[in-house]
């Protein structure tokens, strides 16, 4: 195993301790009403109740967590000729690493959309408490998620233009 794939392995699960442990934290914190939507001046001005956004969460983490691994789990099991990747006939030829690399982008993939539901619902829960944060706080949350996914969709077709190094067998 390489030091990448424990490294994703290791960010995926520990994202999945930070999003559970932050929807226990936020729950505990939301009152009967949360506040979802804002105003210019930082004051809430759409409502949703607390359940209501509980299981918007766990349909969230449900749809990452078990679709998105199963999708790259079924990704994994396709001919080497049917997935549209560059460099294609060297990469059949090196089938588990290719392999690797399309499980450590899902993974990857996963463990980024797990740390951003968190950071989201940590900053809901402490917006909506009055604590020392206001909104405006959280404006920059939305350009790092958008670029850290940029940046993990278009890392896997980058690697996989790198041509793999096939090992030769004695």
């Amino acid at each position: 195993m390489e030091i990448a794939t424990f490294g994703i392995r290791a960010w995926r699960i520990l994202s999945m301790i930070a999003v559970f442990g932050a929807s226990i934290y936020s729950y505990s914190l939301f009152g009967a009403d949360v506040g979802v939507h804002f105003d210019a001046s930082g004051k809430p001005d759409e409502f949703m109740t607390k359940s209501d956004v509980f299981y918007i969460l766990v349909a969230l983490i449900l749809i990452n967590n078990v679709l998105l691994v199963a999708f790259g789990r079924q990704l994994l099991k396709l001919p080497s000729h049917m997935l549209p990747i560059p460099n294609q006939a060297e990469w059949s030829l090196e089938r588990e690493k290719l392999n690797e690399h399309l499980q450590n982008w899902v993974y990857c993939l996963v463990a980024l959309i797990n740390t951003f539901i968190a950071m989201t619902v940590w900053a809901l829960a402490t917006v909506n408490n009055e604590f020392k944060y206001k909104i405006k706080d959280f404006e920059g949350l939305f350009y790092v998620v958008i670029a850290s996914l940029l940046i993990v969709i278009i890392s896997l077709p980058i690697r996989l233009m790198i041509k793999p190094q096939i090992e030769e067998q004695s």
